[in-house]
């Protein structure tokens, strides 16, 4: 499964939008993410991709495909600098 079908089936899942919707030029804030969905969408990228969003949420996140680039950007980052997949980083918050 591509990094891109992946995302499409979290936002199907988590935001009840359509597959047809989310096509890479799609618009986040025409598809009704605004910036409270987006940060719930980046808890959703770590836990599925396995990945740790050390930064504040990027704001240059405008469609899909800015998102698709940043997740694959994340997973290019040497495996050490990367937590176990399926690691519950929100703990850490709770502490």
């Amino acid at each position: 499964m591509t990094t891109l079908e992946t995302l499409q089936d979290i936002l199907v899942r988590e935001f009840n939008l359509t597959r047809e919707q989310l096509a890479p030029a799609a618009e986040l804030n025409a598809l009704g993410v605004d910036s409270l969905d987006l940060l719930e969408l980046m808890f959703k990228i770590e836990d599925r991709f396995g990945v740790t969003i050390r930064d504040d949420t990027p704001t240059n996140l405008l469609t899909v495909s800015d998102v698709v680039v940043y997740i694959e950007g994340l997973l290019a980052r040497p495996p050490a600098a990367r937590p176990a997949a399926g690691a519950d980083r929100r703990s850490d918050l709770r502490s």
